[in-house]
């Protein structure tokens, strides 16, 4: 066993501060690594030491911050989730630099990083996998639909579900380009696609000295195109004899590989039979572990450091208690209701919910680009009760407040207040993609606005105060009067969201929505808009590809280009038959939200 005095965390954000605040708790210095991007960063500022790196998926760079930290004598790495965390060669590198690493050994993450290897190892440990195809067989041969997925990497990359023979090459074709930018590994594999499947996850945690436990099972079926959006623990509407077959599941095929640290064992569970299919394990600590930490009443990031150490587990099975129910939503920035675009700006104010946890490296006045994940925070809720942890988590979104830049806490929001929501497993992991989520009603956050408008733009006394006083009657209603609608006051006020207030307009987050209401006279040309013919940016984000070229004759519908954004690619189109009159974006050209990339002039009628 060996003292751990430092560590380096080899990541950025909400999950760097997450680690240091248990690191702080024990006693142990930490270091921050940092690009130029990220050199005033919420993260930076907490740790003891922070050193620059060009890339934080620079291995060689992080290795040799850690050394200059002093990590060689008596150090370790964390490396949190996304980056380095799955790098089997990373952590061989760290351990061969005499530096613990805070995860399984580089053997094991290769093995279980790889959803292919991971599969043939279920298989040998007899826990049921997903019936499979090869990538190469005839796919008129496959029953559909089916689904493509990378063999390396997660987080959704490189996904796509398939319904037909006739789109098979296409779909197979996206995904090859998207598994091999973000994991530099095009390797494909398909699955039977299960319709109505529930994402079921169980927490386990191995140590050296060969002692496997698991920390219950959590739910993440709330996803939109692969990418979780609530997660909670446990996993509801489960029978006792379901869940402790997946339990034992994951215990024995964690043991058969000799897994030590924090890892995930990933199902899917077919709500129609009740069958459940090994999907993958992730190496590492999960976005969604607070969930898990408080059902469980344990602290995941203090147990992996122990194990990193040498320690035996400090409990066995039978000294588990599992508690609350536990809930978390994450924030992304990104505009749920305006087709899941990524945002970027500055974040003007933030106010996060006092009543939860909220595990986050986004403040008042920071700016929020695309450079990485759009994932601002997660908040957390728990109650004796999944419906009162349901009911805290959308107080706690009422109580989240984010302006400058839109952001899912008002879908979120709905979401959770929703009736699917409230029942137990009632959403599948299509969900999302099968149902529009309606967006909230801005009648009273107009209402508020205007309240705020008029009460900081009025006079506050004299002749002219608007306090609606008529003689001999009651007091006058109030008109106050917005791009998008009126609103008539009465004298009596409201309560005030968070807001920003302006002559030209009002600006609020109200039960997690933002809003903007412009007044009239605001109401001038920001800019000259985008003629039909004219294709711009809808996100800010990278040029993927350039489908054409100046002259080019397009039919309505052709793709012109894909811009990709925060881990979504969209496809520009030609809005009507044409020749390509314009060009303005290049392979691999980053561009801001409204860039003119292609002008489209219509054919003679």
């Amino acid at each position: 066993m060996t003292e751990i005095r430092s560590v380096l965390v080899a990541n950025r954000g909400e999950i760097a501060r997450r680690v240091f605040r248990t690191c702080r708790d024990l006693g142990i210095r930490t270091v921050a690594v940092h690009t130029d991007l990220d050199a005033d960063a919420l993260h930076v500022r907490d740790a003891d030491v922070a050193l620059r790196v060009p890339s934080y998926l620079d291995a060689d760079a992080v290795l040799a911050a850690a050394k200059e930290a002093g990590l060689a004598d008596g150090g370790a790495i964390h490396p949190g989730y996304g980056f380095l965390s799955e790098n089997a060669a990373f952590a061989a590198a760290v351990t061969d630099a005499g530096i613990a690493w805070v995860g399984p050994s580089p053997k094991v993450i290769e093995q279980m990083g790889r959803k292919d290897a991971a599969r043939d190892l279920a298989v040998a440990a007899g826990v049921p996998v997903v019936p499979s195809y090869g990538v190469e067989e005839d796919p008129a041969t496959f029953a559909y639909p089916v689904l493509v997925k990378a063999a390396a990497g997660g987080g959704g990359k490189g996904m796509r579900v398939v319904r037909s023979a006739a789109d098979f090459d296409a779909a197979v074709a996206a995904a090859r380009r998207e598994a091999a930018g973000a994991f530099g590994d095009d390797t494909m594999l398909v699955e039977k696609y299960v319709e109505r499947g529930r994402h079921i996850e169980v927490q386990v945690l191995g140590d050296s000295h060969g002692n496997v436990v698991h920390l219950g099972t959590r739910e993440c079926s709330v996803q939109r195109r692969h990418q979780k959006v609530l997660e909670e623990a446990p996993a509801p509407a489960l029978d006792d004899a379901l869940r402790e077959r997946i339990h034992g599941s994951a215990v024995a095929l964690s043991a058969s590989v000799g897994y030590e640290n924090a890892g995930t064992i990933e199902y899917l569970l077919d709500a129609s039979t009740g069958d459940f299919y090994f999907l993958e394990m992730n190496t590492r600590l999960q976005v969604e572990h607070p969930v898990t930490e408080i059902h469980s009443g344990t602290d995941l990031v203090a147990l992996q450091l122990a194990v990193a150490a040498g320690d035996p587990l400090p409990f066995e099975q039978s000294d588990v208690r599992f508690g609350d129910h536990a809930i978390e939503a994450r924030i992304y920035a990104e505009d749920a209701f305006g087709g899941f675009l990524p945002q970027a700006g500055t974040a003007t104010e933030v106010s996060w919910p006092a009543a939860a946890r909220v595990d986050h490296a986004l403040e008042s006045g920071q700016v929020v680009s695309t450079s990485y994940d759009p994932m601002l925070g997660k908040v957390i809720v728990s109650g004796p009760t999944r419906e009162a942890a349901r009911r805290a988590l959308v107080a706690a979104l009422d109580d989240t407040a984010i302006l400058g830049l839109t952001t899912n806490t008002g879908f979120l929001r709905v979401l959770a207040a929703g009736e699917e929501f409230a029942v137990p497993g009632g959403i599948d992991t299509a969900w999302l993609d099968r149902h529009e989520v309606p967006a909230p009603d801005p009648t009273p956050a107009r209402e508020i606005a205007a309240r705020l408008w008029l009460d900081a733009t009025a006079a506050a006394s004299g002749p002219f105060a608007a306090d609606g006083f008529r003689m001999g009657g009651p007091a006058a209603p109030v008109l106050v009067e917005f791009t998008d609608g009126e609103v008539t006051l009465a004298a009596s006020r409201v309560t005030p969201a968070a807001a920003r207030v302006t002559p030209h307009h009002v600006e609020l987050a109200h039960q997690g929505q933002r809003y903007v209401f412009h007044r009239p006279d605001a109401a001038a040309d920001h800019g000259a808009a985008a003629g039909d013919g004219t294709v711009v940016a809808p996100m800010p984000g990278t040029v993927l590809d350039v489908s054409v070229a100046v002259g080019d004759t397009v039919a309505e519908g052709d793709v012109l280009g894909v811009v990709e954004a925060m881990k979504m690619e969209l496809a520009l189109k030609a809005p009507y038959a044409g020749t390509v009159t314009a060009v303005g974006a290049t392979t691999g050209q980053q561009v801001a939200l409204g860039a003119e990339l292609f002008v489209v002039e219509g054919s003679a009628s």
